[in-house]
């Protein structure tokens, strides 16, 4: 019992150590200010952090049965994308960001000074609150959003059905979207750490985490290591959950959570994929 309580105490001090994350950001902030302070900075962070984090996923598509041991774990094994797909999803991503993202980025130095970099990092536990803190965050937002744009005719025929062209996602077509949709999904992403006064380094470590789940959920891969495994009692959607959402469009609004989705009804079990195989 003594040896639970010592180590107990043990992550329990590294979690409130304020000091552990310390020695990172001085070396950050002391070596690449200038490009921390940039209002493109958190552009690059996430488009550059989208593609690294696509590419595992994108080699295991054009591996394809080549790999069965990987396959086993494919959501749907017989629908695979097809070269002309993903360099239609890469089109759209860059284009979006290009003529969209960028812009409004590079905007921001006319009325926004670049940022203050404190001197001091968060705590590992304020970090860690801090991303689950954005995720619950957005997930009742962009939940809220995703079902009026199926709700309402327009909104869906406007802005969202270019993301449904695929009823089985793969990480590529995680941000082929609409313009107004990757700007209200940035919208909200660089809003919430401020909305919960989040620290730099928190805010930085949520918009990877979120652009790596967001990733996952359209894999079409259902890893045993996927987070929907890791987290327990179902709370947690993941890649399966989002592919019922892909093959039939009223149920799973909820991006990452499942509580949403099973206060108001609109949740649908994995059950539904494997009745239709």
């Amino acid at each position: 019992m003594d040896l639970v309580d010592t180590s107990a105490d043990f992550w329990i001090r590294c979690l409130r150590n304020d000091s552990l994350l310390q020695p990172l950001w001085d070396s950050l902030r002391h070596n690449y200010r200038d490009y921390l302070r940039s209002p493109l900075f958190p552009v690059v962070l996430t488009v550059s952090s989208y593609f690294v984090l696509c590419l595992p996923f994108l080699v295991c598509d054009i591996m394809g049965e080549r790999w069965p041991l990987v396959q086993q774990f494919k959501i749907q094994p017989s629908r695979r994308p097809t070269a002309s797909t993903l360099l239609h999803c890469v089109g759209v991503t860059l284009y979006n960001h290009v003529f969209l993202v960028l812009p409004a980025s590079v905007a921001q130095w006319a009325w926004r000074p670049p940022v203050d970099l404190p001197d001091w990092a968060p705590s590992l536990l304020e970090l860690i609150a801090g991303v689950i803190g954005n995720l619950l965050l957005f997930d009742f937002q962009y939940y809220i959003w995703h079902l009026l744009h199926h709700r309402i005719r327009w909104l869906y025929v406007t802005f969202h059905a270019i993301h449904h062209n695929y009823s089985a996602p793969f990480a590529l077509a995680t941000q082929c979207l609409g313009g107004w949709e990757l700007v209200t999904v940035g919208f909200w992403t660089t809003l919430n750490p401020v909305i919960l006064r989040c620290h730099l380094l928190t805010t930085w470590m949520f918009m990877v985490v979120h652009v790596y789940v967001s990733i996952e959920d359209h894999c079409g891969y259902d890893f045993p290591w996927s987070t929907s495994r890791l987290i327990p009692f179902g709370i947690y959607g993941g890649p399966s959950k989002h592919d019922v959402h892909h093959q039939k469009p009223n149920t799973n609004f909820a991006p990452h959570f499942s509580h949403w989705d099973k206060i108001f009804g609109t949740h649908a079990d994995f059950s539904f994929c494997t009745a239709m195989k």
